[in-house]
């Protein structure tokens, strides 16, 4: 008979960094939490998946980004043509420490001041937002250059792109 067996999994066990965030969003009495979680072998080589998750435990955003994804604005920040690893680690854990910074958030979430970019949300979800002056917008970067909005819709019930900025 054999007695061995294989090692218990552990989902935690590959987790390499977790930032999260209470913030007003989808609700004007409540905060949704925001979640950014790294896992994978390594930090240069894990998948972050960020998610935004309602006071009623519902996960109404869910959206998964490379290490490359996070690494890749670095650039605009080398002094020299090459990093290290440890610099580069050093980035990404920085990266992420300050996705949910409160820069990132703005209220309105549109203002008479933006304009509409096709292909992101129909007009008539973009007109109901810009009307909402208590609409939270949230903003990230993903690359080097593509800057994505996002905030949640009271006419669609959901987290809509409203827009990007870069790229």
């Amino acid at each position: 008979m054999d007695t061995t067996r294989a090692p218990a999994v552990n989902a935690q066990s590959d987790t390499l960094k977790t930032v999260q965030r209470r913030r007003r969003f989808s609700s004007p009495s409540t905060d949704d939490e925001f979640k950014l979680v790294l896992r994978g072998p390594s930090l240069l080589a894990g998948e972050a998946t960020f998610t935004i998750t309602n006071s009623s435990g519902e996960t109404i955003f869910r959206e998964v980004l490379s290490a490359a994804d996070l690494e890749a604005s670095m650039v605009y920040e080398m002094k020299n043509s090459t990093a290290t690893q440890a610099e580069r680690e050093a980035f990404v854990r920085r990266r992420m420490d300050e996705f949910f910074a409160d820069k990132n958030f703005r209220t309105p979430a549109v203002t008479a001041k933006d304009t509409y970019q096709a292909g992101t949300i129909d007009r008539t979800t973009w007109d109901d937002l810009r009307r909402r002056p208590d609409s939270i917008g949230f903003q990230y970067l993903v690359g080097k250059e593509d800057g994505r909005r996002i905030a949640w819709s009271p006419i669609k019930q959901q987290v809509v792109r409203i827009g990007s900025i870069g790229g």
